[in-house]
């Protein structure tokens, strides 16, 4: 099944795949603990992906496989927003998209990006948890 913007929304039946971009380690350590190794009690693991570029996540995008793609909108040099328009852009049935940014005033310019939803830093784990939790589920987080 496909979703008015062409994500593939098909439901899952094993581990759910994430891949999570951030230039900065910490960043990806904070997105891990926040949403946790599984998404509720008796769930399985969440198979997690990381990536520190941008051709690494392009590589792994294309590849497939993934449901659910988390990019940290202040990555350097190349930031998640315009990674996340490219993936949105050239991805068939790309997956859905978190976007991290750095401000909750920078929620106008992720919407340019085409991501699923934002969450911004500093990162709350409770919304950090709900939005990919949401995401991975299918519903399209407010």
């Amino acid at each position: 099944m496909v979703d008015g913007q062409g994500s593939d929304v098909t439901h899952r039946t094993g581990a759910p795949r994430v891949l999570l971009y951030s230039d900065d380690a910490d960043t990806r350590e904070r997105v891990r603990l926040a949403v946790g190794a599984r998404l509720a009690k008796g769930e399985p693991k969440i198979e997690w992906v990381e990536t520190a570029t941008h051709d690494a996540v392009v590589t792994n995008a294309d590849a497939g496989g993934f449901d659910l793609l988390v990019l940290d909108g202040e990555a350097a040099p190349s930031g998640g927003m315009g990674l996340c328009r490219q993936l949105k852009n050239e991805v068939y049935r790309c997956p859905p998209v978190l976007v991290l940014t750095g401000r909750p005033q920078d929620a106008w310019l992720a919407s340019w990006s085409l991501a699923d939803a934002v969450v911004p830093h500093p990162l709350d784990p409770v919304e950090v948890q709900r939005v990919v939790a949401g995401l991975l589920a299918g519903a399209v987080p407010a």
